[in-house]
């Protein structure tokens, strides 16, 4: 009763294109952000916010970024931890070499410099397509850290090639605790998914969903398939090394290259299958999934432990964890293949057509 568009009147396009045409939608997302923002500083302590809320934003936004090629533009990729470490370590070098430097724009050349290097390995998507692709893009994943480690300029010559992240300050305020922390990636996060969100719905959106379908008849429509493909990369990309400075400032205050390896490009590609692919929301979804369940369980098993009178040893929680935790995954994909964004998306029908049968 409380979610009906019954009396909402759309008198022009542009209020007929609107990202959240419904009323109650722009009212929920915006308590969302204020609870968010507001709320949680409030409640939470320095704990979630360093172990759990901050990373969950983190990789939410490399989801997105993921989303946005795999999900929108259909190209499969497993470097996604390389161009977060791209990111990341362009990132710490504008900082130390260019005196003066915003933080925040270290960031951003941190993200461009990420979409350069996600053109380069892109540029097989010309020619293969699939699984195929899933491998050329793994590459990455090997290069990156090899090169990092190998050249000593990038780590500014650190003998362990372990940097550690300059403070981030911004206007002479210093985000140098949890909370101020959780707020600056909240902050990011949000601006960088409103312009996905519009992004997708423009006209490099649309090109990269007939991409997706099928290149051939969006090759006869007139689209440029080279140059969709290559954006999509250097977009995904740009996302990717933004949300891998933020990894290496926000989270973990150094960068390491064993940090970004391929567990963590399995993760966020988990992220969005458990979330939903093509769904800006999905990646939301999917990394409160990938980062939240493991810590509830843990939480649930070892509490059910102590009630039954168990001493388990600590290794055999984390392996029945990690069973459970593999189990749940397996069952939700058969129970809903499409993902948490299309329980979401179903959730909401049936409260339009509320009390009705649907």
């Amino acid at each position: 009763m409380l979610y009906r568009e019954s009396g909402q009147f759309k008198t022009t396009y542009a209020a007929d294109q609107q990202l959240f045409p419904i009323v109650q939608d722009r009212v929920a997302i915006l308590a969302l952000l204020a609870v968010a923002a507001v709320g949680v500083p409030l409640v939470a302590t320095d704990y979630w916010f360093t172990a759990i809320l901050i990373p969950f934003l983190v990789f939410s936004l490399a989801a997105l970024g993921l989303n946005i090629l795999t999900g929108y533009a259909g190209q499969l990729s497993l470097g996604t931890a390389a161009f977060m470490a791209v990111g990341a370590i362009a990132a710490y070098n504008f900082q130390l070499r260019i005196p003066g430097i915003p933080i925040l724009v270290s960031f951003v050349l941190g993200g461009v410099s990420a979409a350069m290097v996600g053109v380069l390995f892109g540029l097989p998507s010309l020619r293969i397509k699939g699984f195929y692709l899933a491998v050329a893009t793994l590459a990455a994943q090997f290069f990156v850290p090899w090169l990092v480690v190998k050249v000593g300029w990038f780590s500014n010559y650190s003998a362990s090639g372990v940097i550690t992240a300059q403070p981030v300050v911004i206007a002479g305020v210093a985000f140098d605790t949890p909370v101020r922390k959780y707020l600056l990636v909240l902050a990011i996060v949000a601006v960088l998914a409103l312009a996905a969100k519009n992004l997708v719905r423009s006209r490099i959106g649309r090109a990269w969903m007939a991409v997706r379908d099928m290149d051939v008849a969006a090759s006869v429509i007139g689209i440029r398939i080279m140059r969709t493909k290559l954006i999509a990369f250097a977009v995904s990309s740009f996302y990717c090394g933004v949300a891998g400075a933020l990894y290496a400032f926000a989270y973990l205050g150094s960068v390491e290259p064993d940090g970004f390896n391929l567990d963590l490009s399995f993760r966020i590609l988990f992220m969005i299958i458990i979330g939903g692919v093509g769904s800006i929301m999905g990646s939301f979804l999917g990394a409160a999934f990938i980062t939240l369940l493991p810590t509830f369980l843990d939480v649930v098993l070892t509490d059910g432990a102590i009630a039954l009178g168990l001493n388990l040893p600590s290794g055999m929680t984390s392996m029945a964890q990690l069973v459970v935790f593999g189990a749940l995954i397996i069952f939700f994909l058969i129970v809903e293949p499409l993902g948490l964004a299309r329980l979401w998306q179903i959730g909401k029908e049936k409260l339009r057509l509320w009390p009705f049968p649907h």
